[in-house]
């Protein structure tokens, strides 16, 4: 992003300075801005309520914000705060520069097995944290594991996660989602799911691609990739060492009431080895005003203005490789694009 200075105007919100569109789609964009009181640099996903009311879709924005909140973890994409304007609702979030995990892995290869274990432990503690607050991510991948600028798996894309009332009366989650190579063969199967051992099943996997380089499931045609998750067939390459090998089979088992626990997985020595907990502040978190962003009798003293200011401005500026991280990073596929789109 290039540099502005002299007479240009700026666009600010409450306390923020907006700079370049990051992505954009047909619900919401997000633009990389600047804290003007703190000067640290986020992303704000800016959505467009006359949109999200006409397509329906005050739910999935409202599941998406409540998640966010009620995650406060260090290997997950920190949300700050929400706004709102009369016609917009602004999402503060964590702005990560460090581009994709997958990245390191299409452009390095196969990671070494101690740093795939430095990574998976991160994830592990995620999911494992996310699961204690009745949270499922539910498409957990490579591409929505972030790094921050000092190599910090941060966990993203909660567009697809499911609240505890998702669940129905039996216990178990009933929506199909996530991606193919990397879902359980229960989410397949489409008769209910725990949404948990489906996310653990994910982690398994991710952590076959960081140490082999390549997926453990794949085939071009969707049904013969199908038949290989459900079977889970699969082998593990020579490198893996032995113990490595008998923690991703126990995690890669198809059958879910048999397969190995979050709780065993952290138990398990190939995991211990190096093993730091994250130490980190659990705050009291309140989700009353997730209802109050859509409530059309809002205080409009609550209320933020989108305004352009002229004068001089303090140049915001934004590296190729920022911008590139940050576009591929955010993935918005679940708010940007509508089930007619589909």
């Amino acid at each position: 992003m290039a540099s502005r200075t002299g007479g240009a105007s700026r666009t600010r919100v409450g306390k923020y300075e907006l700079g370049r569109t990051l992505g954009e789609g047909s619900f919401a964009k997000v633009k990389f801005a600047r804290n003007t009181e703190t000067g640290e640099n986020v992303a704000i996903k800016i959505l467009d309520k006359e949109k999200v009311l006409k397509h329906k879709m005050i739910g999935q924005i409202k599941r998406e914000i409540s998640t966010m909140k009620l995650i406060r973890h260090p290997n997950v994409i920190r949300m700050y705060e929400v706004m709102a304007s009369k016609t917009k609702i602004y999402i503060v979030l964590e702005f990560v520069t460090g581009g994709e995990l997958f990245d390191k892995i299409a452009s390095r290869g196969r990671l070494k097995e101690d740093e795939a274990r430095k990574y998976f432990q991160q994830l592990i503690n995620a999911v494992d944290y996310c699961h204690s607050r009745g949270v499922c991510h539910r498409d957990l991948k490579p591409e929505n594991l972030l790094l921050d600028a000092n190599g910090v798996l941060k966990v993203s894309d909660f567009g697809l996660s499911a609240l505890p009332q998702q669940v129905r009366d039996d216990g178990l989650l009933h929506t199909t989602c996530g991606t193919p190579n990397y879902v359980a063969p229960e989410v397949i199967n489409n008769k209910g799911y725990d949404g948990a051992k489906a996310d653990l099943w994910s982690c398994g996997v991710i952590l076959y691609v960081l140490m082999a380089g390549y997926l453990p499931f794949e085939e071009s045609n969707l049904m013969a990739l199908y038949k290989k998750i459900f079977k889970a067939d699969f082998k593990s390459p020579p490198w893996f060492s032995t113990s490595a090998k008998k923690l991703i089979s126990r995690i890669l088992d198809p059958n879910p009431v048999t397969r190995i626990t979050m709780a065993e997985v952290i138990e398990n020595e190939w995991f211990k080895k190096g093993y730091k907990p994250p130490s980190f502040e659990q705050p009291n978190i309140d989700l009353d005003d997730v209802d109050s962003i859509f409530n059309e009798s809002m205080d409009s003293r609550n209320l933020v203005v989108e305004r352009r200011e002229e004068g001089p401005v303090a140049p915001l500026t934004m590296n190729a490789f920022e911008l590139i991280s940050t576009s591929q990073g955010l993935n918005l596929s679940s708010l940007l694009k509508s089930k007619w789109d589909l």
